[in-house]
């Protein structure tokens, strides 16, 4: 039987990786433009995206500095388009968000992208794909991509700058990957998913080894093993497996918890740290799933060891209402939605049982 055509977008044209890459990337982007587009977003980041600024106009490139006013949002890509009017190039440095922006806008205009995270708060730096937000912060919808970013520069003196939490955040997004994909994928005949979903166990085990001493030791081999896990290797993954190596429950839980203004402080991998817990309790009460239970039991101790939230008052949702957690379950299991790839059906009222179980008090007010 001939399998049918597949097209995917893998890895980016070029990674450099390490301390000192940034140094390594500036005599290479001549090549790649004249004239980028330098988006960011955070003011905490100001002063390092100015010095990017200075770099890249010393090796005669000419800079357009632009900043995000929300999250990835329509509202802010048809601005920045015009401001991208007399640019070659998108050159995004700084989170997810801003990373998102720039891959998106790139495509949207048919230029070269080239992605700095300035954390290893996720794999956006990497991927195909960008996550689309309302100017309010509650999450839409995600867009495939024709390609991934030409150039990726993963500085580790750039994530060494980072709060912490944005690594124990990318550490609880990158452990999602085993989770999801082994209940998506698990079964899938194609040798490339296969691959990408035994990836996603090494990733997991990586992490779960590394991840005290990383947080504890940012001069360490586990602290360098464990961001480029959450950076590069959670996007390699992503990008083997494709379409059909997909997210599941923990993803929608956060495209549903984002539906909340009380919840936006809470960095998008704590959302999705919540999410694995709520996926695995769906898994063991609908599904009939023993070792989910065991693989609950095993987890939880080990987010809330790294400072994860665990229940709805560790997001700030101590005093959500049910009509609130009526409206994250209801995104969260709306037609399309990636809860849909659990092999069983889970309704809205099935998920705020879920929601509400894992609470250590019960928050839920009428």
């Amino acid at each position: 039987m001939l399998s049918p055509i597949s097209s995917q977008a893998i890895a980016p044209a070029t990674l450099l990786r390490g301390q000192g890459a940034w140094d390594e990337a500036l005599p290479r982007l001549p090549q790649l433009c004249q004239r980028p587009l330098l988006l960011g977003r955070s003011m905490a980041t100001q002063i390092l995206r100015d010095q990017l600024s200075s770099d890249l106009e010393a090796v005669g490139l000419t800079v357009t500095a632009a900043n995000l006013r929300f999250d990835c949002c329509e509202v802010d890509l048809h601005r920045l388009a015009d401001e991208a009017a007399p640019c070659d190039a998108i050159l995004a440095a700084g989170g997810g968000k801003v990373l998102d922006a720039g891959k998106l806008l790139a495509h949207r205009l048919k230029l070269p992208c080239i992605t700095v995270p300035l954390s290893a708060a996720t794999c956006a730096g990497w991927t195909a794909l960008a996550n689309l937000y309302t100017p309010d912060g509650a999450f839409q919808r995600d867009v495939a991509l024709d390609r991934c970013p030409e150039l990726l520069v993963f500085d580790h003196a750039f994530i060494r700058q980072a709060p912490q939490r944005t690594l124990v955040s990318g550490i609880a997004d990158a452990l999602a990957k085993w989770y999801e994909a082994s209940v998506s994928s698990a079964d899938s005949s194609d040798g490339l998913v296969q691959q990408a979903v035994q990836m996603a166990r090494v990733l997991r085990d990586q992490l779960l080894i590394d991840s005290p001493l990383a947080i504890e030791d940012s001069a360490s081999a586990a602290w360098e093993r464990t961001t480029e896990a959450c950076g590069l290797t959670a996007g390699v993954m992503g990008g083997l497996g494709g379409a059909r190596c997909r997210t599941v429950a923990a993803h929608a839980v956060h495209n549903g918890l984002t539906q909340l203004p009380a919840c936006h402080h809470v960095l998008h991998g704590e959302k999705v740290g919540f999410g694995i817990l709520v996926q695995l309790r769906l898994e063991e009460h609908l599904g009939d799933n023993r070792l989910a239970a065991q693989a609950h039991r095993q987890l939880k101790p080990v987010l809330k060891s790294l400072g994860l939230p665990v229940c709805l008052d560790d997001l700030g949702l101590a005093n959500v209402t049910a009509s609130e957690l009526q409206t994250v379950c209801e995104f969260a299991c709306q037609d399309g939605s990636d809860l849909h790839h659990l092999p069983f059906k889970v309704t809205p009222e099935a998920l705020q049982d879920a929601l509400v179980g894992l609470s250590e008090r019960s928050p839920v007010r009428s």
